[in-house]
């Protein structure tokens, strides 16, 4: 067993820890430690940044966590995912959020829990909202990274998310139903 602290200015990106085994070797418990700045963070959709702070590798596949900051009217295409299930927490604002044909409010706190292969679709109401989305299991972090642009590297003249989203959807079992809702 090992142990690890992040503090001060300790420039260690991550510590992962096994905490137990199994008489084979296997792991029961990761620990998995990062701070904010060590996120990788991507530009996506009509610019918001979203930030991966857990995904598959990490949580061995169980699953993968997303926080995103969106401006007041930005929303998510209507879609649905295949593989993963989606669970939002409201940091910070309000959002609508349509699953099927129902439409439901979140303010700051709220939770809204999302199954698979159902339509859904998202829209920020308040001036900036703050979210954090979790998927499970993982999967959707890799469409984030392949349809978005990892700010710590030069952005390739032309790039936009929107024209890598419907080129390799399927590829992660996303599928895009419609533009992003209004009423």
């Amino acid at each position: 067993m090992s142990s690890s602290t992040l503090d001060g200015d300790q420039r260690t990106p991550y510590k992962r820890c096994q905490a137990t085994t199994k008489g084979n070797g296997a792991a029961t418990s990761l620990l998995y430690l990062a701070k904010g700045a060590e996120h990788q963070s991507l530009e996506w959709l009509n610019g918001v940044v979203t930030s991966i702070l857990l995904d598959g590798k990490i949580t061995n596949g169980q699953l993968a966590m997303l926080r995103s900051r969106p401006p007041a009217g930005h929303g998510a295409p209507v879609h649905l995912h295949e593989n993963e299930d989606e669970m939002f927490l409201m940091l910070a604002g309000e959002a609508v959020f349509w699953f099927g044909d129902e439409r439901h409010e979140l303010g700051e706190g709220g939770v809204i829990f999302l199954s698979r292969n159902v339509p859904h679709a998202f829209r920020v109401l308040s001036e900036n909202a703050d979210m954090l989305a979790i998927c499970t299991p993982s999967g959707f972090e890799g469409f984030v990274r392949a349809t978005g642009h990892d700010l710590a590297l030069p952005k390739a003249e032309g790039w936009r998310a929107l024209d890598m989203v419907s080129a390799v959807a399927a590829d992660y079992g996303q599928r895009i139903l419609g533009p992003p809702r209004t009423n």
